[in-house]
């Protein structure tokens, strides 16, 4: 008997051993994310070109734009994670000024910006995402809601998502799906918002004072009967629009220095697609003027400074449009200084689009801290069925667009970045611990004419 409760002592002793174990488990279990982490980007953007599209496809496309913003990611518990995302952009624009052309000092034309508030504005941006880890680390979940505004334009939107990990983790399957809920508040251009209603006298408002010239630079009578009017009444009858979209990835580590993904996403919009800021001309049609008869023939050229061309209509899009991306990463490790990061990707939409992104970077590590990253992207795609330049559209048709992202061209984009480990987080702001510190300069050009600037300095703190 003695024997028995002996044995039952040491079986109840293992039992409790093996309990404390795994609570022990539980308790040092390795979290998702140790400490509270910030990361602060910002990014100054600025370009110019030729074709603005808020003037018809002609005209200043300069523009800037500095954008702030800050990820606050804190850490829940071992297994959850939450993240915050917030962004102001502030721009200034020569295109968007000339909404209403009649606020320039120097005369109305597509080439000289005007003084008015569309010149600048600001964008607004607030995302909350929270992720789930399981306890063996091989599935996450995520949602996340979001909000963005500016002056004519409002977005919310909802997502979630799943990843599982297989194969130690060297094989990851994800799949998201994303709801954005959008409107416009309608900025029409200055010269259709006379046109908004049933009673029209183009001797108030706008163009009270104002003259009207014909494409010979001769003042028409406003109550006669070659007048100017805009091709559709009424400009816009919706003011929503919708994007729902599905993706899914696979990644694949193929061995010590390789790895690979892949992934495809289905995106469908409804609603009105269509930009109610951006102006279209037609060849079928009378060209009616405010300014300096003395600028209209040279009105498609910078020395053109003093006369507006009054806009025949809006642009207009199908209130439906699906889009189709599939590409793919592969990254190869060359030597402990040295890694390959290249990236494709195939687009096509039922808009007529196709494209090709190409791009390669080259990660060179100088010091255990430093690393230079020098990198190319290449694209091209084709023009949209509904786009034509300036004067180019023929007012029988049901859809137009100047717009030229909508156009053929082919872009390059070259860019030198430089990155900072600080190993051991030495360098610190009060309670903010310096993690990494990225800088980087990129320049954009199209074949169009258009090119860009863009400067990216990004850093990440560890939050003690």
């Amino acid at each position: 008997m003695k024997g028995y409760i002996i044995q039952i002592g040491i079986f109840l002793c293992t039992l409790t051993t093996a309990y404390a174990q795994v609570d022990s488990v539980k308790v040092f279990k390795k979290r998702v994310l140790e400490n509270k982490e910030l990361d602060f980007l910002i990014s100054y953007y600025s370009q110019d070109g030729d074709n603005a599209s808020v003037t018809g496809g002609v005209g200043s496309e300069e523009l800037t734009d500095l954008t702030p913003t800050f990820i606050l990611a804190i850490p829940l518990n071992e297994d959850d994670v939450l993240t915050i995302d917030a962004a102001l952009s502030t721009y200034s624009s020569a295109s968007s000024s000339n909404l209403n052309p009649f606020d320039s000092k120097d005369g109305p034309s597509p080439w000289v910006a005007s003084s008015g508030a569309s010149k600048q504005d600001s964008w607004t941006s607030l995302s909350i995402d929270y992720s789930h880890s399981s306890d063996d680390r091989n599935k996450i979940w995520s949602g996340h809601i979001s909000f963005s505004n500016e002056y004519d334009y409002t977005s919310v939107g909802l997502g979630a998502g799943m990843a599982r990990l297989y194969n130690k983790k060297n094989t990851e399957i994800s799949l998201k799906g994303n709801i954005f809920i959008d409107s416009w508040n309608s900025q029409l251009p200055v010269e259709l918002r006379s046109y908004q209603g049933d009673i029209v006298d183009l001797n108030t408002g706008y163009f009270q004072n104002v003259s009207i010239l014909n494409q010979d630079g001769q003042e028409i009578d406003k109550n006669g009967a070659a007048v100017w009017s805009p091709h559709s009444n009424p400009l816009q009858d919706d003011e929503s629009r919708n994007s729902y979209s599905l993706s899914i990835s696979f990644a694949q580590i193929i061995n010590k220095r390789a790895q690979f993904s892949i992934f495809a996403d289905v995106v469908q919009q409804t609603g009105w697609l269509s930009n109610p800021m951006q102006r279209v001309y037609f060849k079928d049609r009378d060209n009616y003027y405010v300014g300096d008869a003395a600028d209209i023939p040279n009105y498609t050229n910078e020395s053109n400074t003093g006369v507006f061309h009054l806009a025949d209509d809006i642009e207009r899009l199908p209130d439906s449009r699906l889009k189709i991306p599939i590409g793919g990463r592969f990254n190869y490790y060359f030597n402990e200084n040295m890694v390959l990061r290249t990236y494709y990707r195939f687009y096509t939409d039922d808009w007529g689009i196709n494209s090709n992104t190409l791009s390669v970077e080259l990660p060179y590590k100088l010091t255990d801290k430093y690393t230079v990253v020098p990198g190319i992207r290449y694209y091209t795609q084709t023009e949209a069925d509904y786009f034509a330049g300036y004067e180019e559209h023929i007012s029988t048709n049901d859809y137009y667009s100047s717009d030229y992202d909508l156009s053929a061209f082919n872009s390059t984009q070259y860019s030198i970045g430089l990155k900072y480990k600080d190993i051991f987080t030495k360098f610190h702001i009060g309670k903010l611990n310096l993690k990494n510190l990225n800088l980087k300069y990129s320049f954009y050009e199209r074949d169009s004419g258009l090119v860009a600037n863009i400067v990216t300095i990004g850093c990440k703190f560890i939050i003690e």
